[in-house]
Parts: structure tokens; sequence; C-alpha cells
């Protein structure tokens, strides 16, 4: 696998930018169409799931999360997120994917290459600066993970307030409070619970989330309702403190004591970047513009795939279903270049 980047004096046939699921499903179908492509990711290798809670375990079953027809083995009903992390990238090397980690797409921009249509991607890399390469196509599969829905209070970037969840041993005999009512809000109240921390929960809503999976629903319900777990509903959160929180429920406030706050409000795709990019984002959903049949945004040439297309909803698309858009894209785009074979530019193209 190259991790220095492709060779700059080249027109790629295809650029993925992301290297989560999506983005290395996209890679795959590009490589068994005997596209020439390469895989850009900012961070690391699903770069998402190693953000993951360490002890999580997946909802789905392993096959659910396969990419490119590689068998997830696993001796457990449902795959924890370390096995998931070894199964991605076993699935790099069997498929020998190019992949540049640690470069961030800054920019796409249209321009003329030899008379053709191309893309040029901007990046930028702490040690090797900007770079330029261009592309005939671009797949932006960039999730959703990285970008949290804030709840807009003071002392939300406190630092002891935090919008992921990782490991319930530093938090030992403190208060904790939670914001939120969803899964990820239910599982690490239970598992902060069971180590030791003193647990809050904070929801707007009148109950908890009706997609709270069918395991984790009475088990959180039943903590709640013996008091293990002290819950607020209907309450929103109005300011965070060093070491307190202020809720009001009702017109009524209340001030509740918290060592930790994680906010676990969902998230949302990076939008400034796609602005960068020139994709269209309808302000209210953060829904990218996209041609539902063809995943094309209002860029000629420029795709999505993955969680990027769900906007707020992000709980809409899941590695499950999402690792099938690149299949779909990566048709779409094979299917013009041969239309076009005997007038586009060629991935031998060099740049003068």
């Amino acid at each position: 696998m190259n991790q220095q980047g492709a060779d700059r004096s080249v027109v790629r046939d295809v650029i993925v930018v992301g290297g989560g699921p999506a983005g290395l499903a996209s890679a795959i179908a590009a490589k068994q169409a005997g596209l020439d492509g390469t895989v850009i990711e900012r961070g690391v290798l699903v770069n998402s799931i190693l953000h993951f809670p360490t002890a999580m375990v997946f909802f789905t079953t392993p096959e659910l999360l396969e990419i490119g027809g590689l068998p997830f083995v696993t001796p457990y009903g449902k795959p924890t997120r370390d096995e998931a992390l070894r199964y991605y990238r076993r699935v790099v090397d069997t498929y020998d994917l190019e992949v540049q980690l640690g470069h961030e797409v800054r920019g796409i921009t249209r321009e003329q290459h030899q008379g053709h249509p191309v893309l040029s991607v901007e990046t930028g890399h702490p040690h090797t600066g900007p770079t330029r390469q261009l592309a005939r196509a671009v797949v932006v599969a960039i999730g959703a993970y990285e970008r949290p829905n804030k709840i807009g209070v003071a002392g939300e970037d406190l630092p002891h307030v935090s919008h992921y969840y990782t490991e319930a041993h530093p938090y030992y005999r403190k208060r904790v409070v939670i914001v939120g009512g969803k899964n990820s809000a239910a599982e690490t109240a239970l598992e902060l619970h069971r180590a030791g921390a003193h647990v809050t929960l904070v929801h707007r809503r009148a109950e908890l989330g009706s997609g709270i999976k069918y395991w984790v629903r009475p088990d959180i319900e039943n903590r709640i309702k013996e008091g293990s777990v002290t819950a607020h509903f209907e309450t929103r959160v109005v300011e965070i403190r060093p070491t307190e929180i202020v809720v009001e429920h009702a017109g009524a406030r209340q001030v509740l004591p918290a060592d930790a706050v994680f906010l676990l409000t969902g998230y949302h795709p990076d939008t400034a970047m796609l602005d960068r990019f020139g994709i269209a984002v309808d302000a209210a959903t953060m829904v990218p513009s996209h041609d539902p049949n063809t995943y094309e945004t209002n860029v000629p040439n420029l795709f999505l795939a993955g969680q990027v297309i769900s906007g707020i909803h992000s709980g809409l698309i899941f590695i499950e279903n999402g690792r099938f858009h690149g299949e779909m894209v990566i048709k779409e785009i094979a299917s013009r270049f041969a239309s076009r074979r005997d007038t586009a530019p060629t991935s031998a193209n060099t740049l003068g």
C-alpha cells in the first residue's frame, strides 16, 4: 500500500476523499472496474471507528460490515470495534489500495486539462505541505462523525465536556452528566454506571429514543426505574460550569453536580468542507445537493458516498447501507468513461 501519495503529474481516473468504509468500498469498486484511483484521508484509516468507544460492540452482524466481498470473520455474533479496525486494515492490504493518510483535502475546483474537464484536488500535509492532484472524477465519502451537533450553551467548550465517549475507567466515582436520549447516550450511561460512576441522564424529549437497541432498552429503563441512573426528561441544558451543569424543566432551573459532561447529541457532515468543494448544502437539513440515482452533486463528476449524504439525520445511513454507495457511484463513473474513451484524458496524460 502506498501511503505517500499518487504521482502528482498524472490525471487519475478517480480520487476518493475519505478513508472510511464507504470510501474504501468506492476504491475497491474502482480498482475492480480497472480505474486508476487513490484514497485521500486526513486522519487515520477508518478514523471514525477508531474514535468509537473502546469497548463498543456493533449492532449489526459481521457480514453486513463487509466490503469488496472480503469475509469478516469473528467468533462473536456481533463484532467489536477492535475487530472492525483489524478487518478494514486487512481490506486495504488485500486489495492493495493506495491510501494517502494524514492529507487534508482543502479544495476541489474544476479546470481544463488538454482540452478536457478535470477536477483539481488541493491537499495539505503537515510535513510535505500543499499538493495538487487531478482526477476525472472525485468521490466524497467524509462521513459525519467528526462534526458533533453543538447545543449552543455557555461552557460547551470547557475541558471536562466532550461530544465523544471512549471508556469508563477514568470516571470511577465521579459525577457524570450525559446529555442525549438515543443509543450512544443509553449505552454510555450503562457502561459508566457499571464502572462505578454516578450517572445522570438529561434528555429534552419525554422518553428515550425509539431506535434504542432492543437489548439496551430494558437495561437502561430498569436502571432509571431503580434509581441507579438518574434521569431528567423534557429537560434542556442552559449552562455548563466547571463543576456543575444548569438545566431547565417546565420553566424551573436546577443545578446538577458534574465532574464530566458528555454531550451525545449526534453528528453532521463537515458542511464547510463541502462548501469549499462547491457543493450546495441545504441550510436546514445539511443535506448536500445530489442526484438520488447517481449520487452526483451539483458539481459535474463530483459524487457522494456514505453518511455524508444524510445531513443532520446521520443515523439514517450506517456502514451496512452506505457501503453500497461506492459501487453505484463507480458504476456510473465507469459508464461515463466508457462512452468518452476516445476523447477523455486518460491516467497516462501528464501535466504540462
